[in-house]
């Protein structure tokens, strides 16, 4: 199991809301939470395959935020 992360600019349940579908879609992602209350408003993703970031960060931009990865 991998773990990616990406800043994001989503703030709110409604944001989390706006992306849920489009992460749901991606069929390497076993997991996803948004920390909204961090100061990143972290995305972090639990994928079986750590090469899928730019599928996650066009899942958000689908849904007009951004998401940028974080590098370990």
């Amino acid at each position: 199991m991998e773990t990616l992360n990406f800043k994001t600019n989503i703030k709110s349940s409604a944001d989390v809301a706006a992306v849920t579908l489009n992460l749901n879609d991606i069929e390497q992602v076993d997991g996803w939470n948004i920390a909204t209350d961090a100061p990143d408003n972290l995305l972090t993703v639990q994928t079986t395959d750590n090469r899928i970031a730019h599928l996650v960060q066009k899942a958000v931009e689908k849904a007009g935020y951004t998401a940028q990865l974080v590098e370990p």
